[in-house]
């Protein structure tokens, strides 16, 4: 065994575990910081609230939905702005502990190229976009479910910025594999796979939706064979570029991060297991500790893709 076989290289950044926190459910990261029994120490990064050129109020109540085997939810996507973010928040971090990595968000292409331009001069150490976005100018066309659009989104972004960019890839769309292999060209360095799924949910009584935005991402255990799938689909484009992947979607147990794992993830994402579990990265840490032991592994870089290998 090496001195932390947890230890993950993504994108010439390294991570102590492979878990990452993502964007939306710890909010900039300062939050999760104050539950009792949690330590940095088990995490890799933090992904930290989707970002905008402007501040957002985000959608109208309620945003929050309880499904069966997840969780459904319309925020809308409120945050204060780049602006504050960087001058506000940003210095209250502690980046010894752990990296964190910038969300950017936007309406246009040109609010990404601007959002993201601005986070290449602070101290966050990554970049991921979410190109989840619906394009104004398109008539709310969502970027991430044409590959075209996807790929300028991508080609904007790694103009603004000597950082590692990674592309956070809708599950929406026709051909992810396609879509992925289109950020390589533009210029990503890595993957977050997968961002939520639409759903809704209706309210039999008032026969009016639950979500005040009608619709929403869902996530949870639900998504997690769809998420899985998708990973493995992307990382037989990814793996002949060396570009790694954050494998995430209704991961709650250690086996399940092996599961992404095997399938292709450098990293997992942990996101709405948390809102059930604030301890739940400690546990999964633990277990994957223990399979590797189990199985003589000496890093998780011998278990990334081995799917293939049988």
């Amino acid at each position: 065994m090496i001195d932390n076989p947890l230890s993950v290289d993504f994108c010439d950044l390294t991570f102590k575990t492979p878990i990452v926190l993502l964007s939306g459910c710890v909010g900039f990261g300062e939050e999760y910081t104050r539950i009792d029994g949690f330590s940095m120490s088990a995490i890799g990064a933090v992904c930290l609230k989707g970002t905008t050129g402007e501040p957002r109020l985000g959608n109208n109540p309620h945003r929050v939905y309880e499904t069966p085997a997840g969780m459904l939810n319309a925020i809308g996507l409120q945050n204060p702005g780049v602006e504050t973010v960087i001058q506000t928040i940003l210095p209250e971090l502690d980046f010894d502990k752990t990296c964190f990595i910038a969300n950017v968000s936007g309406s246009t292409i040109d609010e990404y190229e601007h959002v993201t331009r601005l986070f290449d001069q602070s101290p966050v150490q990554a970049i991921e976009i979410n190109i989840s976005c619906p394009n104004v100018k398109k008539g709310g066309v969502t970027f991430g479910n044409d590959p075209d659009m996807s790929a300028r989104v991508v080609a904007a972004c790694r103009c603004a910025t000597d950082k590692p960019l990674i592309t956070k890839l809708s599950p929406n769309q026709t051909d992810i594999a396609e879509n992925a292999r289109r950020c390589i060209e533009a210029g990503t360095d890595g993957f977050a796979v997968i961002n939520t799924l639409m759903g809704m949910a209706i309210d039999i009584t008032t026969r009016k939706p639950f979500l005040g935005n009608k619709q929403g991402g869902l996530s949870g255990p639900a998504i997690k064979p769809i998420a899985l799938l998708k990973t493995h689909q992307v990382y037989q484009v990814s793996k002949n570029h060396n570009i790694p992947i954050i494998g995430q979607g209704g991961i709650n147990s250690a086996d399940d991060a092996l599961e992404f794992i095997i399938a292709g993830a450098t990293a997992v994402g942990i996101g709405t297991a948390l809102f059930y579990d604030p301890l739940i990265c400690h546990k999964i840490n633990k277990g994957i500790l223990a399979y590797l032991k189990q199985h003589s592994i000496s890093s998780l870089a011998e278990l990334t893709g081995s799917l293939d290998r049988y």
